[in-house]
């Protein structure tokens, strides 16, 4: 966002104490822009971040008076301060943080070049990282306060042909799980989202495909990036649905850490879960066997 005397984020003198102010970041569409028409719906009051300035007035009608586009690119990190720095200006605060942009990048681990790597935990990880460090004083100063990372199932539970990506949704999710317990004196809330196929562009026109593909990958990684291309705009899940349970979480008086969405994402969380189970329980004995025998 460049922050000139145009860009104006007004004040609603009608605002009710009670609304929230929420900053999301990707609200072009998708679950972002799901997430946002809920909450604006509700009452609260929303800043979605979109790359394109041609973006902002659409956004800006969603819900009149209710939500406020800004143009913002997560990976250009000297603007982010610029943008939160006018945000609070006009709002004074921000309760919950949004961090939903992102892309999946499709291609075996050999396939995919360290460019195209990097670009990925460019926009995934260090994106989300470098907004939650620069919105963490302002709920600090408030005393309040709901980090919210978009992950996914595949944060959790790696695919073929989706390793980088799944590298970048790991990331973001040990960061969070760590950052929970570090402001968990704070009255800093942190969920982490991570939902299976949803019904957005992630899996068709937001996509990016390794430049290389390699045919002996074809049976493995080319089989599952060409299963996924050919549902987009067929998945089971409903943005709208998803939107209403993030929503949910977050005004629960006891927000989860973790909140999957989608039977896809629950059972294949359980099966992560059991397949776990058994690796410990086979290789107990070799686990344990492993410290020094002071008791000799």
């Amino acid at each position: 966002m460049n922050c000139n005397k145009n860009d104006v984020l007004p004040v609603n003198p009608n605002m009710e104490a009670s609304s929230k102010i929420w900053f999301i970041t990707g609200v072009s569409g998708g679950l972002g822009k799901a997430l946002a028409i809920e909450a604006a719906s509700n009452g609260d009051i929303v800043i979605g971040t979109l790359r394109k300035a041609e973006q902002i007035e659409r956004f800006n009608q969603l819900v009149p008076g209710k939500t406020h586009g800004v143009q913002l690119d997560v990976t250009q990190y000297e603007n982010l301060q610029p943008v939160l720095d006018k945000v609070i200006s006009e709002f004074r605060r921000i309760d919950v943080l949004v961090n939903n942009a992102g892309y999946g990048l499709f291609g075996a681990i050999e396939e995919v070049s360290l460019d195209e790597a990097r670009k990925q935990m460019e926009t995934n990880f260090f994106g989300a990282l470098a907004l939650t460090q620069a919105v963490l004083p302002i709920m600090r100063r408030q005393g309040s306060g709901h980090v919210v990372q978009i992950s996914s199932v595949a944060g959790l539970r790696s695919s073929p042909g989706m390793g980088l990506y799944n590298a970048s949704k790991y990331a973001l999710e040990g960061f969070s799980e760590a950052l929970a317990l570090e402001t968990a004196d704070l009255n800093i809330q942190v969920t982490i989202v991570e939902p299976g196929p949803f019904r957005t562009e992630w899996a068709g026109p937001s996509s990016s495909r390794s430049a290389k593909i390699i045919e002996d990958y074809s049976s493995t990684a080319g089989k599952l990036i060409n299963t996924i291309n050919g549902y987009s705009g067929q998945q089971p899940g409903d943005p709208a649905k998803g939107a209403k349970a993030i929503i949910k979480a977050i005004n629960d008086p006891h927000p989860p850490l973790r909140l999957p969405l989608g039977k896809i994402a629950f059972d294949g969380i359980k099966d992560k879960m059991q397949r776990l189970e058994k690796n410990l329980s086979e290789w107990e004995d070799v686990i344990l066997d492993t410290s020094f025998d002071d008791n000799r």
